[in-house]
């Protein structure tokens, strides 16, 4: 019985590194080529850099000064940093009211919450896209607000089976110790919900940075951002591509996500069967 255990969670193990190496595959060659000659890289992709090919950081200092890479960068840590930030907020307190307050309004809220997870981004683009632009909120202000509205479905989705494993008596408690509604959920909710709040920090900020068409829709080429810096900058005349300079602004769009990745992951697993599971 003891060696059928350990021959299955040998099999396991070698699954899961080979789905990881398959996952880890294409951006090692995205690094490995970020290294190379640009006109080496679609002939031989999968060779290691050689004294023939490699060029230092030829690449990386290219794709900084033709891309506006340092402008993008900044433009897109904001939006990423404020959209986060204001979906947190906004869904966790909007999760708390539907879950504490017993209505028929609050479960009509929540079904549409739900409901607009399912609903594809492409039916809505055109229809969002000229609502935004007869409202003036074609810049990086007002695309905080939109990503609020696409990321609020599955946020409060999980953030309310979360709140529902909270015992009721604990913000009673502070009610009777003083606090108002605010105070109770600040001071004693939030804190609790720490872990799913931060994976669903985490399954946000991986979307919002990432994300190439909403900017592009949205902000146009006046207010690039990262995804949509690197697909411009890179192109050059008669349909050329420096893809030397485009695999390094790739590693460098990679680094931020995954550090922030790597710095709560072990949040993750344990947010998302919380979120998903209780209640």
């Amino acid at each position: 019985m003891k060696q059928k255990r350990m021959r299955g969670s040998t099999a396991t193990v070698a699954v899961l590194c080979l789905l990881a190496a398959l996952f880890l595959v294409p951006v090692v060659i995205v690094v490995i080529n970020s290294f190379k000659s640009r006109f080496y890289i679609s002939g031989a992709p999968f060779e290691l850099p050689n004294s023939e090919t490699f060029v230092g950081l030829e690449n990386y200092i290219n794709g900084l000064t033709s891309s506006g890479f340092l402008a993008a960068f900044g433009r897109s840590l904001f939006i990423t940093v404020c959209s986060v930030a204001l979906i947190v907020i906004c869904t966790s307190m909007t999760a708390w009211y539907i879950v504490r307050v017993k209505s028929r309004f609050t479960k009509v809220l929540y079904y549409l919450f739900v409901f607009s997870m399912i609903v594809p981004f492409q039916m809505v683009m055109y229809t969002m896209t000229y609502v935004v632009n007869a409202i003036n909120f074609d810049n990086v202000v007002g695309i905080v607000f939109i990503y609020l509205g696409f990321g609020a479905g599955l946020s409060v989705f999980m953030l309310s089976g979360f709140i529902k494993s909270i015992p009721l008596e604990i913000e009673e408690a502070a009610t009777i110790d003083g606090c108002n509604a605010p105070q109770a959920f600040f001071m004693v909710v939030f804190p609790i919900l720490k872990p799913t709040a931060i994976t669903v920090a985490i399954l946000n900020a991986m979307w919002v940075w990432n994300d190439y068409l909403l900017p592009y829709l949205i902000l146009g080429t006046r207010n690039k951002t990262v995804p949509v810096a690197i697909q411009l900058a890179m192109q050059g005349a008669y349909g050329s591509t420096d893809y030397g300079g485009l695999m390094a602004m790739l590693v460098l769009a990679i680094i931020p996500i995954i550090i922030f990745y790597l710095s709560a992951q072990k949040y993750i697993i344990k947010g998302v069967i919380a979120g998903a599971v209780k209640g």
